[in-house]
């Protein structure tokens, strides 16, 4: 029985029509990423993490056909409103409508307006007993999206007395195009291309370039009898707890301190992120051999931009590093664009019943030259050579309102990597975490994106504990410990060492349109601190970030943000401090939304970098990292021109005090002013 309430939402639901989609919007991910992506890290790649969002919001999931990874794929679901959900529907039958959401024990007003933007329910009676082509041709949630931007000034690789080396090859101008057609459960295809500013266009099949720098192409079908998913092109694959093979579903420390911990067991999802490097090229199958068991299978052969030297004594190629940055400009960057071949293969066979997830995972990297670093005590137990093969288990384990979950990874003839964690709700106010770390240092893998301080599974160990009380309605509380060990040598810090570091973050919400939070992070690392006598000695690098933010929503037309932050940061014996005040507004109508802000910048230096996010037009993401003495505001215009068209145009501007340029290398401006343009459209079929 589904109780009178959900009798009442259910003919709330029939007078829109049986499973009628939740109303949707674009919906502004501003708020959910300053709760998710809260600790400012250069290591976390913010634009994939974001992608997928964006994804999740414009690919929503059937809620009859999600499963439990998909929903911890959000993070600010708890173990308990996962649980709660998945056995309302085992119990209660099929979902007729999102709003039905509302009825599920544990899922309150606030957790049913974020949720409801990443499901729909979909009408299995209509259009899957078509054929998959008919399907594709009917099917209308698909978009094309156009975009053009440029920095307005002159920067020195576009300049004529630039030397030939270090000059741009292309325009200033920055080129990006995307069309997806999808239907959840069921099949999605698209195709993405970019030009980044300086980079030229070309056909060179040779070096895998057609007509635009980057391109990208998927094809996914879903559910076909034994075939559980097939992807063709570019895909991510996500595993176990990311040690061997992780994507970009994996965040980490925030103030969604509990949560956040854990990699959802998702397996292949097309790849649609403009970053040139985290992906395979290939092809990828999930199969189901019985109710159970799943064996998934990769074949991945593409390329990557590496550094290239010549070994003077035998003259044989070979790689001093590889290159993430996808920018192909300068003669240098061209040469070294895809020239080294890297293949992948991998097998996983996983084990999964209700409360149990459990997989196998054996997974083969080659290159055609071997990786050959230029030695330094602390990077002789970083990967060398052309061949890598990594081999794993994964264990995840759910019982009643807790997780448990874990992972261990084995890099052949070298280390050994172990995360292990428990996630649940004590009661139905108060969510804990903890989890355990242990990296050796030859521990060796180039798709991993477990939790760890480094941006790899490598020489650490650490302990961490992470906590949410929600009060009521108005009051929560969130923070976390995490307690870490380098055993060996680092970038930075060329002893062994210790560090800390913690998060505590108040959150008070007295109606529905105001919310304020108060957040507190401390970091204690070990760096490198250099002596009046050119002596590098190492120090302890104490950095202390404090927000203090307010959201207004004064009108249904009207919104404001106010926030502050500030750094400090101490090594040795200095200290050195920043802070960022701004201030944005945000106005909508009917068919036109305006957003704007005005930021006040002044940091002593890059240390203090605070990283904020920037509104953008859709599908794009801006979080950059302000430092510097000055101002950097934005403009943000939408309007829907029809059902069918929207266009975007963002103006952004910023100005320093302190210098008189801004950007290095073939980036530099000549003065202290910089003005970024950028025009979009959408057209949904």
């Amino acid at each position: 029985m589904r109780g009178p309430v959900c009798i009442f939402t259910l003919l709330l639901a029939s007078t829109l029509t049986i499973a009628q989609d939740y109303p949707r919007k674009d919906v502004n991910l501003q708020n959910l990423v300053d709760e998710i992506l809260a600790v400012q890290s250069e290591d976390l790649n913010y634009e994939d993490l974001y992608e997928n969002f964006a994804q999740l919001l414009s690919n929503p999931a059937d809620l009859n056909l999600v499963t439990q990874e998909q929903l911890q794929a959000l993070f600010f679901l708890s173990e308990s409103q996962i649980q709660s959900i998945l056995t309302y529907r085992d119990e209660a039958g099929p979902f007729v409508s999102v709003y039905e959401l509302q009825t599920v024990n544990g899922i309150n007003r606030d957790t049913f307006l974020k949720l409801a933007p990443f499901v729909t329910v979909n009408d299995l009676s209509k259009g899957f007993n078509q054929s998959l082509w008919r399907r594709i041709l009917q099917e209308n949630n698909n978009y094309l999206v156009l975009r053009y931007d440029r920095t307005l000034e002159e920067k020195k690789g576009y300049q004529e007395s630039t030397p030939p080396g270090s000059r741009y090859a292309g325009s200033p101008d920055r080129l990006y195009s995307r069309f997806r057609t999808s239907r959840p459960g069921d099949f999605s295809i698209g195709i993405t291309m970019e030009k980044d500013a300086g980079e030229k266009n070309k056909w060179d099949p040779s070096r895998q370039q057609y007509g635009a720098d980057f391109l990208s192409f998927h094809a996914q079908v879903l559910n076909k009898r034994k075939i559980k998913n097939l992807i063709l092109g570019d895909y991510q694959a996500q595993f176990g707890q990311g040690l061997i093979l992780g994507s970009a579903f994996g965040i980490g420390k925030s103030a969604e301190a509990v949560t956040t911990i854990r990699r959802p067991n998702i397996g292949f999802m097309p790849y649609t992120s403009l970053y040139e490097a985290g992906y395979f090229r290939g092809a990828a199958m999930s199969l189901s051999l019985n109710k159970k068991v799943t064996l998934h299978g990769m074949f991945s052969y593409r390329g990557r931009d590496g550094n290239m030297n010549e070994d003077s004594t035998t003259d044989n190629t070979l790689i001093s590093s590889i290159t993430y940055t996808g920018l192909h400009r300068t003669a240098s960057e061209i040469v070294n664009r895809n020239i080294l071949q890297e293949k992948n293969i991998a097998s996983v066979i996983n084990y999964k019943n209700k409360s149990l997830d459990a997989g196998f995972i054996l997974h083969y990297t080659e290159f055609n030259f071997p990786i050959v670093k230029s030695p330094t005590v602390y990077n002789q137990f970083y990967f060398q050579g052309s061949r890598n093969t990594n081999g794993g288990i994964f264990l995840n384990y759910t019982y009643r309102n807790f997780a448990f979950f874990s992972e261990v990874a084995h890099t052949f003839n070298q280390g050994v990597a172990l995360t292990a964690g428990i996630i649940g709700s004590l009661t139905a106010s108060l969510d804990i975490s903890l989890h355990y770390r242990k990296f050796d240092r030859n521990y060796q893998s180039f798709y991993s994106n477990a939790l760890a301080e480094r941006s790899t599974p490598q020489n650490e160990s650490g302990i961490y504990w992470g906590w949410k009380y929600v009060v009521n309605r108005k009051y929560s509380f969130s923070g976390y410990f995490d307690l870490f060990k380098f055993p060996w040598l680092r970038y930075r810090s060329y002893s062994p060492s210790e560090g800390s570091e913690w998060l505590l973050r108040f959150n008070y919400k007295p109606s529905r349109n105001i919310l304020l939070f108060v957040q507190a992070t401390q970091e204690n690392k070990v760096r490198n601190h250099a002596t009046e006598s050119n002596v590098y000695l190492t120090a302890p690098g104490i950095k202390r970030n404090y927000w203090i933010n307010l959201d207004y929503v004064a009108t249904p037309i009207i919104s404001f943000k106010t926030r502050a932050q500030f750094n400090t940061y101490e090594v040795g014996t200095s200290t050195t401090h920043g802070m960022v005040v701004l201030q944005d507004v945000t106005l909508s109508f009917r068919k036109f939304t305006f957003s704007g802000r005005y930021a006040l910048i002044d940091t002593d230096d890059y240390d203090n970098r605070l990283y904020v996010y920037e509104k953008d037009v859709w599908l794009a993401f801006t979080f950059p990292a302000y430092y510097g003495v000055g101002i950097k505001n934005y403009l943000l215009f939408q309007y829907a021109v029809s059902k069918k068209i929207d266009v975007w145009l963002r103006w952004g501007y910023e100005r320093y005090t302190d210098r008189e340029t801004i950007g290095s290398g073939g980036e530099t401006i000549a003065g202290n002013t910089q003005n970024d343009l950028r025009f979009q459209t959408r057209i949904r079929f």
